[in-house]
């Protein structure tokens, strides 16, 4: 099968392969959503170098992620060779047109994942993204009202604040900005951001960096660091659910359920992109960063020997390929400690997706603090022991 978009044509292989076994989409669904909402996708995307995160077996498998292009590639395929803060360099896909956007759904990527920078200015980013995560049990009203606290921090400094969910259990608010900030002074304006969120809503927001210290919903400002990205507007997740774009006045009623690859489509022609105007609202970041200047330093986290001090009493479970895999070693500790497993709250348990050589991979730890002092284990041998760098 092929699409001809503009004179390119784009061969789709396999478009009947089921990507999403829970609900039965196929990639020629998946490719047909992102032609229906092809504007406003390309809006999050468009000119920015990506990273190919490539689920090749369907959602249910872990994906990979490659920062390369691929060798074999149609000649209007373009790159730009992007320097990361471990030295090395890669030649990403930059993505300036739907035939580009869909070459890359066909290599297997569910969601788009760009860097917050141009291809035509790699050092300055041009917005600034605040990941709103929330830890175990907290509920949507809750990482709601986090949100509009944002919001407030964002406009009260001369950015405007364009709300979406995240396709996950988190939201994502931007901001477009000047690109004349280096990526450090970017971070340092989120990171005020956060600080000052967390003091204006202290019961339901945190700015804390280290996982087990949080409560809440965390207001996570390090996805503006030179090496992360962020999935885009209209980014269809493994979920199934769909990042969507939303005006302000719908943000507190949202249920974000809704929002899935069979539903977005019907949205979007009734009622468009809300982030339509994004482009046309380019702030600076001179309020943010006078903000940071006057928040001071964070105090410094506790050291140990040449480390940074554990504060919480935690151990550490399994380490493994896939999350099921950690999951099902979660279950046999559980199973081997019912009585402290008992006193866990669901923010005790710490499950991580950590980034590999090209894929994830999952850490599970568990926070004691709930758990009497008598009672608690001691760390013992992982129920799964994974090296993610065996062969490097």
């Amino acid at each position: 099968m092929t699409l001809e978009l503009d004179g390119r044509v784009v061969p789709i292989t396999s478009p009947d392969r089921v990507v999403f076994p829970r609900t039965g989409h196929t990639k020629l669904d998946l490719i047909s959503f992102y032609q229906v909402v092809g504007e406003g996708a390309l809006r999050g995307v468009a000119d920015r170098p990506v990273i190919l995160k490539r689920f090749v077996h369907g959602v249910d498998k872990e994906a990979f992620f490659q920062k390369r292009a691929p060798a074999k590639r149609p000649e209007w395929i373009e790159v730009v060779e992007l320097a990361y803060p471990s030295g090395r360099t890669a030649d990403e896909v930059v993505i300036r047109d739907l035939a580009t956007l869909l070459w890359t759904v066909n290599l297997g990527c569910v969601d788009l994942n760009p860097h917050p920078v141009r291809a035509g200015d790699l050092d300055h980013p041009d917005e600034l993204r605040i990941d709103l995560d929330p830890v175990p049990g907290v509920e949507w009203d809750q990482i709601v009202g986090v949100a509009l606290v944002a919001r407030q921090v964002l406009e009260e400094h001369g950015l405007t604040a364009w709300p979406k969910t995240s396709g996950s259990r988190g939201f994502h608010v931007y901001a477009r900005v000047e690109p004349r900030w280096t990526f450090a002074e970017v971070r340092r304006a989120a990171e005020a951001v956060a600080r000052e969120v967390e003091r204006r809503a202290p019961d339901i927001a945190t700015s804390r960096w280290w996982k087990e210290e949080r409560w809440g919903v965390f207001v996570d400002y390090n996805q503006n660091a030179r090496d992360r990205t962020v999935a885009s507007a209209y980014s269809v997740r493994p979920t199934g659910l769909v990042s969507t774009p939303l005006s302000w006045d719908e943000v507190g009623d949202c249920d974000p359920g809704r929002f899935t690859i069979a539903g977005v489509p019907d949205r979007y022609a009734e009622v468009g992109d809300p982030w339509a105007g994004m482009d046309d609202a380019v702030g600076s970041l001179d309020g943010l960063l006078e903000l940071a200047r006057a928040q001071g330093p964070r105090p410094a986290a506790p050291k140990g020997e040449g480390r940074r001090r554990q504060l919480m009493p935690l151990i550490e479970i399994a380490r493994a390929e896939t999350k099921d895999e950690a999951m099902a070693g979660f279950e046999r500790w559980k199973a081997r400690h019912p009585g402290v497993a008992g006193h866990l709250e669901p923010a005790d348990v710490l499950v991580n997706s950590m980034r590999g050589r090209s894929s994830t991979w999952t850490r599970i730890r568990v926070n004691l603090q709930h758990v009497p002092e008598a009672e608690r284990p001691a760390q013992e041998p992982l129920e799964v022991d994974y090296d993610p760098w065996r062969g490097r």
